[in-house]
Parts: structure tokens; sequence; C-alpha cells
């Protein structure tokens, strides 16, 4: 990384800012499929991204070739598209402050692990998971990334950071006659994933889950369909997770506010004069963009343009006050963001992305949330979304419902849904569940930006129980 320095310091050409970011990923994956071990999957990514900024215009490139020809011709592309896009940018880039930023961070670090003793606890769990004829499929996973990533710029920036990505999953399904249920453990979009190593596993209960999600999948053969219309809806974590991301962060980057995003993933129903009077959701509503907690999955220190990260109010007590825009995006618009502009690899330009997207919990126990119910639903671990362009008309299902009535939880319901308009559901928000019902989510998978970029996003959320909502089953 030395060498790597000095060779971009000897060819930043003369413009008015340069950067290059590093990043390089060594990935795992060890799966078993019905009791067979699948193929080991191991790869590699190193490459970088040379910015340009000169005379208003805006330029990058990417490369794998790291050598001094390679970075040298990437940084020519950049300055050649910088100076195509001038005259046609979105704003004055030149004017833009930029970091002089210096330190390095590390997140929680993953040991070693035996492949052997791995593979062994996959093994037992997908074994356990068949208990019966009716299960049909089952899986057990786990995946791991070592990611260290370094940022120069001439401005004298000059930032390291590391980090370890684990992810656990198991999914279980079950078959009879024309029915099917399936059971994960945090949903399929890997809900458990965090940084650290092996003690992953034991966060997200992974020994002994075979069993119990199987046994959850053939109970919900049996259950009746929830039941249709307007009620209560008492949301777990891992459905919360969901819920957080498409209809609080999504609406909420500045960048698609601005209508940057509108050509692929749409546009959003906020608007900038919003911010610091709109009543998003309940007074109980407190949300905040957190990338200090270290064992959530998008915690850093800074961010893919050097900025510091900090913890930010975003919705406090309900009101809207401010947006997830990055330092480029908070120039653009005149408004205050946070550190958010992140890139999903090194052949990618960094643009406002939701990191860690939490709600702070409240004061309510789960017992105490049920007992508040008269007639309504508990759902819980996502299984469909559904979310209009401006990320405000939106329907979602669960794998996983219990009917509660006059404050008892009853019988489990088969395919639970939901259905509401974002700047109403959450007002809708009557308690919020407190630490004991609290859960570190997140997920690999989150799509924005032309071209396509896919981010790891982390969500931590309490149990939240919302009062009049549309609920309805499988059947029409």
């Amino acid at each position: 990384m030395e060498k790597l320095k000095t060779l971009f310091r000897e060819l930043m050409p003369a413009v008015d800012f340069c950067s290059m970011r590093i990043v390089d990923e060594h990935s795992e994956h060890l799966h078993v499929r019905q009791n067979i071990l699948q193929p080991l999957q191991n790869s590699r990514s190193r490459g970088a991204m040379m910015t340009v900024i000169h005379q208003g215009g805006y330029g990058y490139a990417a490369t794998s070739d790291l050598s001094r020809n390679g970075i040298a011709a990437a940084l020519a592309r950049a300055q050649h598209w910088a100076r195509i896009c001038a005259d046609h940018a979105v704003t004055n880039f030149s004017t833009l402050p930029q970091s002089t930023a210096q330190g390095r961070h590390s997140g929680p670090r993953a040991a070693n692990w035996s492949r052997h003793d791995v593979i062994d606890l996959l093994m037992q769990e997908s074994q356990a998971s068949h208990i019966d004829e009716r299960i049909v499929d089952w899986s057990t996973s786990v995946s791991r990334t070592h990611s260290k990533q370094s940022l120069w710029n001439s401005a004298g920036a000059d930032i390291e950071q590391e980090f370890d990505f684990f992810i656990p999953n198991l999914t279980v399904s079950a078959n009879q006659g024309s029915e099917t249920q399936t059971r994960s453990l945090g949903g399929q979009y890997n809900g458990f994933c965090h940084q650290g190593g092996l003690e992953v596993l034991q966060q997200a209960g992974f020994a002994g889950a075979g069993q119990r999600i199987a046994s959850e999948a053939l109970a919900l053969l049996a259950a009746p369909n929830c039941p249709r219309g307007r009620m209560d809806l008492l949301l777990m974590p891992e459905q919360m997770m969901l819920q957080i991301h498409e209809s609080i962060g999504h609406p909420l980057e500045l960048d698609r506010i601005l209508g940057d995003e509108r050509n692929f993933a749409g546009t959003s129903f906020v608007r900038p004069e919003m911010f610091g009077h709109f009543q998003y959701g309940s007074p109980l509503l407190n949300v905040t963009h957190d990338p200090e907690r270290a064992e959530q999955f998008a915690s850093y220190r800074w961010d893919d343009d050097a900025q510091l990260a900090e913890k930010t109010w975003l919705i406090r007590n309900g009101i809207l006050e401010r947006p997830l825009g990055s330092a480029t995006s908070q120039a653009r618009a005149g408004m205050p963001g946070v550190a958010n502009s992140r890139a999903s690899d090194w052949n990618r330009p960094p643009i406002d992305r939701m990191a860690n997207l939490n709600i702070e919990p409240g004061d309510s126990s789960l017992a105490e949330m049920i007992a508040a119910v008269e007639y309504g639903v508990l759902m819980n671990t996502n299984v469909s979304w559904s979310i209009d362009d401006s990320r405000n008309k939106f329907q979602f299902g669960c794998e996983y419902g219990q009917l509660i009535q006059n404050g008892e939880l009853k019988g489990l319901v088969k395919n639970p849904n939901y259905r509401g308009i974002s700047e109403s559901f959450w007002r809708s928000l009557r308690m919020v569940g407190d630490a004991s019902t609290y859960a570190v989510m997140g997920t690999p998978y989150c799509g924005k930006g032309e071209p396509a970029q896919v981010i790891r996003v982390g969500h931590a959320a309490p149990a939240c129980l919302f009062s009049d909502v549309d609920v309805f089953g499988g059947e029409a």
C-alpha cells in the first residue's frame, strides 16, 4: 500500500482535485444443501477507483491494473471524463470542500476458522432440518469476507479501514399437496449478517435452529390463512428491517430526492422543504444513521469521500430532521446530511447510500405490546415486498404470523401480508419495544445506482406495534 500511495502521489495530474480509492476483498462461502456439501467458493476482488475534479467537471475511472501504467491510464481516463462533463455538470464540483482526514480504523476482527468445524456445524443443522418427509428442500451456509480499503486524495487525506463481514443462513421448505411454506433464519436477505467472526453464529442462534425452523415450516402448512381487515400489527425486528429499509431508508436518500435516481430506482415522496417540520411518524418514532455500532454490518469510520461518520438523528420524536445526503448532495441541496457516500466495490463510484439505519428502542416490553392488542397479527421475517417508485405505497409479506386476540397470542397464521402508505403508516406507530425486543439485523443486498451497485446495509430495531393497518392473507 505504501508503494501504491507513493505511485499515486507521483502520478497525480495538475487538476483541482483527484483521489485514489483501493478495495481489496477476499471472500469464502461454505454451503450444505440437503446434507450434501456443495463446492467451496473462494474469490478475490482487488482494484482502484480514480476520481478527478477539474474546472467544475467530475470524472472517474476504475482499474484492476495497479501497475504504474495501469494507474496512469485510469487517471487519464478520469481526467478526460471530467473535461467532457465540465459544461454539463449538475453542480460546480471544483467548489466542493474536500476532506483532509487521516487515520486508521478496524472493525471487529474475525479469527481464523477451521473449515472442518464449520462444515460439521452446517452438516449438523442440515441433518437436523430434515425431520419429516414433507421437508422438500433445506440448506445451511456461512459466508465471510475480509475487506481492506485505502483512500488518498490531493487534499491530503490518507485513510485505511479494515473489516470482516460474516453471513450465516439457514432455510427450510415444506410441502404438502399444492401448499409450500418456507422458513428461514433471518429471511432470504441473510438478515443476521454482522461484522466479526464465528461469534455471529451464536448471536444469530444458529446452533439448534435447523429443527426449530423446520418445525415452524411444517406447522405453517396446517395453519389457516392470515385474516383480512384493518387491525393492529406487531412487527418483529426481522420484518422491521425491511420496513425501515424500504419506507424510511430509500425515501430519505438525498440524491434520490434531488432526482438522480428516477430513471432506475425511482424518486421519493419526500421533498426538501419537508425537513425540519414534517410529521413522518408518531412521536414514538426515533431514527438514527449510526455507523458507529461496531458489530453492525455497515459500520465504518469514514465514508468513501473521507468524511467522518458519526451517529446522527434523521427523525426525532416523529419529526423529519435530516436526509441521507453525502457531502456532494449537501452542497447541491444546501442542506445538512450525513457521511454516507458509499461505493459497493472498487469499480463503482460512491453515491448516497443508507448505512446503519436504526430505530431507537422505546420502553415497552413484548408482553406489554401483546397485552395491548384486542385483535391483530404478529408478523416476522420478510418474504416479499412491493413499493412504488416514490417509496410511498407499499405491500409486504412475511413468512410467519401469529394471531393476537384479547391481549394473548393465539395460533399460527400463514401467508401474512399488509399494505400501507409510508407517510401515514409510521404515524400509526403505537408502541415501541424496549431493549429486550431489540435486534441488530442487516442485508448484503441493497441495490441502487447506474451502473448498478449492491451494497451492505445494517438495520437495528425493536419490535413495533402499529394500529389500524390493512392486513390480508394469501387467499384472494
